[in-house]
């Protein structure tokens, strides 16, 4: 029998890992090995990252040396930091009676896994495609004629297609067992439907075993598809240092749950629904040392200021769509058929996937069916953190199967996973009423329905503590509200009411009394088109942002100036095209924040000045041997007009007249750069050169009515350059 080689990251090593009965005990460390990309869905609220693995597992994104990656992934609300929801995510893959091409062995139970915490691209799970399609690419978006969009970087569309979401992963990778999955992602940007995704897997007998194609024809029998969830809960309190000490957002705060496994019994809360919901979800549970109650650490509260929740969102995975078998393929209401919660450090490791014991007990796990209890319900009414002897906490399951697949059978399996819960003004509001106890205070109508296992909510004015759980506790029903979306979108192909696409250019301008903002004309035709809403940040854009300004179809504009904008302040901004509510929906539907959004300040430059006078440029002599002295080594080739009037032409010349740059001043401040490059892209050498100054528009003063400039009025002054 010869040895196989089973190779998992760890770090920056590879360890090569030799024999039948090897366990892979350093997989709580491992990573991929083999050629791992990721791409980002960040159209809407709900910003993630998706694997060419077909799973995204912990720390994969980046090294394990960014340790702040442990919860990375699932952001929601994702227009503020640190709102990652995810830790680890697993998929595995079980099949019986095995007979293995490679060791020519029959295995009883044959264990292929993709995370949580490893991943082998080699030899296991291989990526044969990975590719992002747009139904529009991204707005080009400029802040003082800089890229000023995250858009640039992690918005990267390999084709545009008339597709029916806003942007669809496609990511095909064949397994070692011989099954070919292919994963679609489907994100959406409109409003009511920009927290969730839909996943839609087909697994298929292809027979393809490596990464050479070689292809075995064999029936697997009895299959289980695994899918495991590590949740992660009060992330932005625990990296702004305010979480409870010692207890990370990943850690044994986290309760899971699960519903619908009964296919006869249909949850109360979706009785109308002709759809048999079934679902896992997760939320942050009582820990024993925040606020030394049980109601008092809902909500992950800053104890500290009581700004802010931490922990106001469930997350959750809805089941839309699981064949019946390999040829029925109507939905099977009985699946998943396993819903199971497993410690996340102890029970979740990694196996050799040859080693038959570590292979067997997996696959008991992930057809071990149902539990009497759910996690939650286990749980109880007492503090999350004293459940069981994890330390890593523990995470939910969904598991699949059995299924038989004959050569070029295959299976499909659809869920819709998304966040939801208080709103950021909700969230303040509710932190500041808690910290302050501010009575009588004023709860949920209607109070929210909590399990059976939970203290009722009494409603007493005079109780923050209960005050604050019953508001944190309708993220329940804000997370079912997503499962309904997500479900009416898969009955209706994935088709949903649109918005009017969002501008397909938003230029910002910095200048000296004012902020020119200026967009294209492209959503003028869209159905139930009805203007633009400008929306303004000071000083972060990570806050809140106020409308600023608003127009409607019967006076539409496409420049905005920014007169309120106040010296010393930064700015943020973005433009939102809207429809006039006429669609199904009822209410006007909007273009996403996350296409136009700056991340680039915009702020009041020096203002004109009102005579030649003042003009000045800086530095003169230029010499480059000095950049530390003038503006700085980032920006070597910098040469500064200050003392401009409003609006003018500036031509550099050289000592004999010959013209070799014009640069249009129109922004209304004082200041213009130049880069010292020519208009034939050709960098200045040394010697005199000439700055002509020619007025292009009159300019007079807004309250007296003085004309400060007349167009065509000029001035020049000479600057020298040493190279």
């Amino acid at each position: 029998m010869t040895a196989r080689k089973i190779y998992f990251q760890t770090g920056t090593r590879v360890l090569r890992i030799f024999g039948l009965n090897a366990i892979i005990s350093i997989a709580l460390f491992a990573q991929y090995s083999g050629s791992q990309e990721y791409k980002w869905l960040r159209v809407g609220q709900l910003h993630t990252w998706i694997s060419n693995s077909g799973i995204e597992i912990e720390y994969g994104r980046r090294t394990r040396s960014h340790l702040e990656d442990q919860t990375d992934g699932m952001r929601w609300p994702a227009q503020f930091t640190f709102q990652d929801h995810c830790a680890a995510k697993g998929m595995w893959i079980g099949v019986k009676n095995y007979s293995d091409l490679v060791t020519q062995e029959l295995y009883p139970f044959k264990v292929i896994n993709a995370g949580p915490r490893a991943a082998d691209l080699v030899n296991v799970f291989m990526p044969a495609e990975f590719k992002m399609i747009g139904k529009l690419s991204h707005p080009s978006v400029t802040v003082d004629n800089m890229s000023a969009s995250q858009n640039d970087v992690d918005d990267i569309v390999d084709d545009i297609e008339d597709i029916s979401c806003d942007r669809l992963i496609v990511n095909k990778v064949n397994t070692a067992i011989g099954i070919t999955m292919t994963r679609k992602v489907y994100a959406f940007s409109q409003q009511y439907n920009d927290n969730y995704y839909i996943f839609e897997y087909v697994f298929r007998n292809t027979g393809v075993i490596d990464q050479e194609g070689t292809t075995v024809s064999q029936t697997l029998n009895d299959v289980y598809f695994h899918f495991q969830y590590r949740y992660a809960f009060n992330y932005e309190g625990f990296r702004k240092v305010w979480g409870i000490p010692g207890n990370i957002s990943w850690g044994k705060n986290c309760v899971n749950h699960a519903i619908g496994q009964n296919p006869s019994v249909q949850h109360s809360k979706f009785t109308d629904l002709n759809f048999h919901i079934r679902a896992i979800y997760a939320w942050y549970g009582p820990h024993s040392g925040g606020g030394g109650t049980y109601d008092g650490e809902w909500g992950g509260p800053n104890y500290n200021t009581g700004i802010l929740l931490g922990a106001p969102a469930m997350i959750g995975v809805v089941v839309l769509h699981a064949d019946k078998s390999a040829t029925e393929k109507e939905d099977d209401p009985s699946q998943p058929i396993t819903t199971r919660f497993l410690g996340s450090d102890n029970e979740s490791d990694q196996f050799d996937p040859y080693n038959t014991v570590g292979m067997t007990q997996q696959y008991e796990f992930i057809a071990a069916g149902h539990p009497l209890k759910t996690h939650a319900e286990d749980v109880g009414n007492a503090f999350a953190n004293d459940y069981g002897n994890d330390p890593g906490g523990y995470s939910a399951t969904q598991g699949f199967g059995p299924y038989n697949l004959n050569p070029g059978d295959s299976i499909r399996i659809v869920f819709a996973e998304g966040v939801a819960g208080l709103s950021r003004i909700k969230n303040m509001e509710i932190a500041a009423n808690w910290f302050n106890n501010r009575t009588p205070f004023t709860y949920p109508d209607p109070l929210p329905e909590l399990p059976s296992w939970m203290p009722p909510i009494t409603a007493d004015a005079n109780n923050r503590n209960e005050y604050k759980r019953a508001w944190v506790w309708t993220a329940e029903d804000s997370l079912f509200q997503t499962f309904r979306r997500a479900i009416e979108c898969y009955q209706n192909n994935y088709t949903i009411p649109q918005p009017p696409p969002p501008p397909s250019s938003f230029i910002v301008q910095s200048g000296g009394d004012r902020i020119t903002l200026s967009w294209s004309d492209n959503a003028l035709t869209a159905p139930n088109f009805d203007g633009y809403r400008i929306y303004r940040a000071t000083g972060m854009s990570d806050t809140l942002y106020q409308l600023i300004f608003e127009c409607n179809a019967n006076n539409v504009v496409h420049e905005f100036e920014d007169k309120t904008a106040r010296r010393g302040f930064d700015y943020y901004y973005y433009v939102q095209t809207k429809d006039n509510g006429n669609n199904s929906t009822g209410v006007p539907l909007v273009s996403s924040m996350f296409y136009t959004v700056t991340n680039v300040p915009a702020y009041l430059r020096r203002p004109a000045e009102r005579n030649f006078s003042e003009i000045r440029v800086v530095p003169n002599p230029f010499n480059l041997r000095a950049t530390d002295l003038q503006f700085g080594s980032s920006n070597p080739d910098r040469i500064a007009f200050f003392g401009l009037p409003p609006k003018c032409d500036i031509k550099i010349l050289t000592e004999r007249g010959d013209l070799i740059k014009t640069i249009r001043h129109v922004d209304g401040s004082g200041d213009e750069l130049w880069d010292c490059i020519t208009s034939s892209r050709q960098i200045v050498v040394s010697g005199l050169y000439i700055a002509y100054f020619e007025v292009t528009e009159d300019y007079k003063d807004e309250d007296t009515g003085e004309i400060i400039f007349k167009k065509g009025d000029n001035t020049y002054r000479k600057f020298i350059i040493i190279r």
